[in-house]
C-alpha cells in the first residue's frame, strides 16, 4: 500500500510582503526585546498588522521613537540580527514614525535630509565670489 503525504510548505521569512519591497501597516503593540546571548540591551519592537491582513513583528531602528498604538508605519525586509523572529524593520521619517533627532552620519537610513549649511566648505581656491 502506498501512502501519499502532503508536502509541508516551508515558512518563508519575506513571504508576508508578497513580492513588494515595502508595505504599510498599523501598530498593534509597542514592546522592548532583549537580544541573543553575546549581546545585551533593550531593542524596541512593534507588532504590526499589514494592509494585506498579515501579522508580523518589526524592529524600530535608531535612537528613540514616537510610535504608539494605531500609528501608521512603512515596513521593509531585514530586521535586527540579534533578535530572533524579527525579520522586518520600520522606515524612519514616513507616516507617523519620526526622523532621528541630531543625526550626523548615515542620514538617509533614518529619514534625514542633508542641509546646505552642513556641507563641507570649499577651499579658498575653489570658492565662487
Amino acid at each position: 500500500m502506498i501512502y501519499f503525504y502532503k508536502r509541508l510548505k516551508k515558512n518563508n521569512k519575506i513571504n508576508l510582503l508578497k513580492k513588494n519591497s515595502q508595505k504599510k501597516g498599523i501598530v498593534l503593540k509597542v514592546k522592548v526585546m532583549t537580544p541573543k546571548k553575546p549581546n545585551s540591551g533593550k531593542r524596541p519592537i512593534v507588532k504590526i498588522i499589514l494592509s494585506n491582513k498579515k501579522l508580523l513583528i518589526s524592529h524600530i531602528p535608531g535612537i528613540g521613537h514616537n510610535l504608539r498604538q494605531y500609528s501608521n508605519t512603512l515596513i521593509r525586509g531585514g530586521g535586527a540580527r540579534d533578535l530572533p523572529t524579527v525579520y522586518y524593520s520600520c522606515i524612519r521619517g514616513v507616516y507617523d514614525l519620526s526622523k532621528v533627532n541630531n543625526k550626523t552620519k548615515r542620514k538617509s537610513i533614518y529619514g534625514i535630509k542633508t542641509d546646505i549649511t552642513s556641507k563641507k566648505k570649499l577651499r579658498r581656491k575653489f570658492r565662487q565670489f
